[in-house]
């Protein structure tokens, strides 16, 4: 089970709220990439909270549905492909993760964000590597964003059925690729992470 162990000792160092940050849809070859800020109660038990890459859809569905029914405050947001192509994947994800902060309903003092950076935020923050696995509140964010970018996923397949966006959920897969190679990129491809077409064509 997760510990609050880092969100206990932000508190007893007087911050008032602690969020837990993560993104979903870094690595894909299309679509946006979503962030989530989730704030929890300290304490608050929710069986089965994991990273959301060692959850089952139909667990982290549940999940999804009870951190945003108990959470002190969450919110998701995303960069677009747009946004990802113009500022490169790295500082779209910190914009993302950004306009999370921003937008959670009580707002945050600490930020406890997954991954190896945490820079240019709009309040105090820490990285946490593998944070997933280790704190509830990023835990929590790793969830609403993954859920949230699956079921962008299966919207955009229903724009572009030729690619298989529902099953692979953008990611380089054999059936992606080879899909790509025969209709081309679309609108919704990022085309930093597609140029190696343009380089087989030349080839």
């Amino acid at each position: 089970m997760l510990e609050y162990t880092l969100e206990a000792e932000l508190y007893d160092l007087g911050y008032k709220a602690v969020c837990g940050v993560d993104e979903a849809g870094r690595g894909p070859l299309c679509g946006p990439v979503v962030a989530a800020a989730c704030i929890l109660p300290v304490g608050l038990v929710l069986p089965g909270l994991n990273d959301s890459k060692k959850l089952s859809e139909k667990k982290r569905d549940i999940l999804f549905e009870q951190i945003k029914e108990n959470a002190v405050a969450y919110c998701i947001a995303s960069a677009s492909v747009e946004e990802i192509d113009q500022l490169n994947i790295l500082e779209a994800t910190l914009l993302a993760m950004r306009r999370a902060i921003d937008g959670l309903s009580v707002k945050a003092d600490f930020a406890l964000i997954d991954g190896n950076i945490a820079r240019d935020f709009p309040i105090n923050a820490k990285a946490v590597i593998s944070g997933d696995a280790t704190s509830p509140s990023i835990a929590a964010a790793s969830i609403l964003a993954k859920v949230t970018r699956d079921r962008m996923c299966i919207e955009l397949d229903a724009a572009y059925p030729q690619y298989g966006i529902a099953k692979h959920k953008g990611y380089g897969t054999k059936a992606h690729m080879q899909a790509l190679r025969e209709y081309g990129p679309s609108p919704i491809h990022r085309k930093q992470f597609v140029r190696f077409l343009e380089k087989e064509k030349h080839e």
